[in-house]
């Protein structure tokens, strides 16, 4: 059963919404990517920030109110009206929310946690549920008044991949005939302080594929598309899924598992590797991931693919990297933004001689034009969780 995307909102470090997020995205800028003092104590960090005002949570739903539930909400509005028409046509009840993150509302917990320590009490208004994993399906589907199957899936940094594939099964089964799908992520103390123990953030920008590279850039965002299977212009062609069953957060070194979830996505779609017109890589420009990233899409798709790594322009949105770098494949496609260019790949241009090489694309690069063109994502996960999406637009 073919499905479709209709309809896109999508707010990081690039701006909010699509016209900004477009503009910002294929011109190749970096000004959401600024330094912070307050996530780690010992020193400065440059993440990838929404720099613009958040809405406000209805006071229906203000026991879901944090960060993460507005930048969830200011991505959902863009795309509300075409949602209430689809409800109006099939019914509240057969559209299904899936949403991924990784954070939740962690920072408030955070906050609040500072403040019981400090004054020996948790704030009044404070809400464990806030920081639940699943409260941002929840609350996507309380806002939207929806009654179809709603859940959240937490993979980590593949979460808000996977929900392409979980939607797409509820609507082939017949649980649903539409999914709001996305995902949303917050800047947190306790993802940054992590990533810090672990060596693997960057110390300015990140430089993915480069033999300099030194670790990622976090970022915070949201993305939200409504999924049917009504007529329009991008198509969900293909999904694959895999998992490494390697180490608990080393990827397996050669990359099987990627390559695996690439090729699954590849005969989900029908298509062959010479088929896909560029490709949005996963591309940390943490030391392990870069080069087995490489390795994979190397073994697919040898070295002519275009390709890029768009974590150099919005940080590494962790649970929310799915959905905003498939939001970036719909862009390319879309007929009113697409122009033919395709996101640049921003690093030093030094190439690593260890890892194969690869078509990762200069500013202002353009694919071929054609009737048909397809795109593919990619997004690993700690744990070796592997998801890779293909759109399509003209098949």
């Amino acid at each position: 059963m073919k499905v479709h995307l209709n309809a896109l909102g999508v707010l990081n470090a690039l701006g909010r919404g699509k016209r900004e997020v477009a503009h910002n995205l294929f011109s190749g800028s970096r000004e959401g990517l600024v330094e912070r003092c307050d996530l780690i104590s010992h020193r400065a960090v440059r993440v990838g920030v929404v720099r613009s005002d958040l809405p406000e949570v209805p006071a229906r739903l203000a026991h879901l109110e944090c960060r993460n539930n507005r930048l969830a909400l200011a991505a959902l509005q863009e795309i509300e009206d075409e949602v209430k028409t689809i409800v109006c046509n099939v019914g509240a009840h057969r559209v299904a929310v899936v949403m991924g993150t990784s954070t939740s509302g962690i920072a408030e917990g955070e906050a609040a946690l500072a403040q019981r320590i400090a004054h020996g009490a948790w704030p009044v208004d404070f809400r464990y549920t806030r920081q639940e994993i699943g409260s941002l399906g929840r609350f996507v589907a309380e806002y939207l008044e929806l009654d179809g199957p709603a859940y959240t899936i937490a993979t980590a940094c593949s979460s808000s991949a996977k929900v392409f594939a979980s939607a797409q099964r509820l609507i082939e089964v017949g649980l649903c005939d539409a999914a709001v799908v996305g995902g949303a992520d917050t800047l947190c103390r306790m993802t940054l302080n992590g990533f810090d123990s672990l060596d693997a953030l960057s110390k300015d920008y990140c430089n993915p594929f480069s033999r300099n590279r030194d670790g990622i850039n976090i970022g915070e965002g949201a993305a939200m598309f409504l999924m049917s299977t009504e007529e329009s212009a991008v198509s969900l062609l293909g999904v694959g899924e895999s998992s490494d069953a390697y180490h608990v957060s080393a990827p397996h070194p050669e990359g099987d598992g990627a390559a695996l979830a690439m090729l699954r996505a590849l005969e989900a779609a029908n298509l062959k590797p010479g088929e896909i017109d560029y490709i949005n890589l996963h591309g940390t420009a943490t030391e392990l991931n870069d080069a087995m990233e490489g390795r994979a899409v190397s073994k697919v798709f040898g070295d002519r693919t275009p390709c890029s790594s768009t974590k150099s322009m919005t940080g590494h949105m962790l649970g929310a990297a799915g959905a905003n770098e498939a939001a970036f494949l719909w862009l390319t496609l879309e007929p009113e933004f697409a122009t033919g260019l395709v996101p640049p790949h921003l690093w030093d241009g030094e190439a690593d001689p260890a890892i194969p090489p690869l078509n990762l694309v200069p500013m202002a690069f353009r694919i071929a034009s054609r009737d048909r063109v397809a795109a593919l994502s990619n997004s690993f996960a700690f744990g070796g969780s592997n998801a890779a999406v293909v759109l399509g637009r003209g098949w």
